[in-house]
């Protein structure tokens, strides 16, 4: 049976990941608050901005961007965009 979380992202009960992205606390509230769907939206978004940004992750400031970034992707807060990135239309 897949275990069920209440995601932070999206306020309703959805899959929940099958382990940890990184240890620690972070990892934990992770693991714990973020559903697979919004993890997976935050991967794709992530590179976006590692690769149109030019982020170094070797850069500890660059790490830090990205992590504050993820913070408020799943706080449902205003989070830095690709310049110049439109959506596809559906």
């Amino acid at each position: 049976m897949t275990r069920m979380v209440m995601c932070r992202k999206y306020n309703q009960e959805l899959p929940a990941l099958d382990r940890q992205p990184f240890p620690g606390a972070k990892g934990e509230d992770i693991f714990n608050h973020i559903s697979q769907k919004a993890w997976d939206e935050w991967q794709k978004h992530q590179t976006m901005l590692i690769n149109e940004r030019r982020l170094n992750m070797m850069d500890a400031a660059d790490r830090k961007f990205l992590q504050g970034e993820m913070d408020k992707f799943f706080a449902g807060e205003e989070y830095a965009q690709a310049e110049g990135y439109v959506p596809p239309s559906e």
